[in-house]
């Protein structure tokens, strides 16, 4: 006779929450991949281009228009990369912005708002336990001192 377990739908709902999140790791894994062997090879293909474009270039029969004109295409295309690259510096020091504004500035407020708590508990205790303690300390120490000069007390 088998009893049935209560435990045992909750672990295949686990296990299956595991899988599915398993799943979706390994697709978005394939998904980078495929964005890094893309770009790879597009810049492969970008640098075979320019060294055969240099290489042509350097016959001895090419005119000098023609340096000009394959320069100017490449000082464009790099001003284009720059234009990219900027653009995505300007995204990132947006969302750095955006990070500072609502994630550290509230943290750094509550621990001024601590700090300013802890302040006023050391003012507290300093003006209500500590400077009674001292001055008792004082006038305990003054009639030890006229004790032992009576003599009363020996040092």
């Amino acid at each position: 006779m088998t009893t049935s377990d209560p435990e045992t739908p909750e672990l295949t709902a686990t296990e299956s929450a595991s899988s599915v999140d398993a799943a979706a790791q390994r697709e978005a894994e394939r998904r980078q991949r495929t964005i890094v062997i893309t770009a790879v090879i597009f810049l492969i293909v970008l640098i075979a281009g320019i060294v055969a474009a240099v290489i042509g270039l350097l016959q001895p029969n090419t005119p000098t228009d023609k340096i000009r004109d394959i320069f100017i295409i490449f000082m464009a295309l790099e001003s284009l990369l720059i234009g990219v690259a900027l653009v995505i510096l300007i995204v990132q020091f947006a969302s750095l912005i955006n990070l500072l504004q609502n994630e550290v500035r509230p943290i750094l407020d509550a621990t001024n708002e601590t700090v300013n708590h802890l302040r006023g508990t050391a003012e507290f205790l300093g003006e209500n336990v500590v400077e009674p303690v001292i001055k008792l300390n004082g006038y305990l120490a003054g009639m030890q001192r006229m004790l032992e000069l009576l003599g009363v007390k020996k040092k």
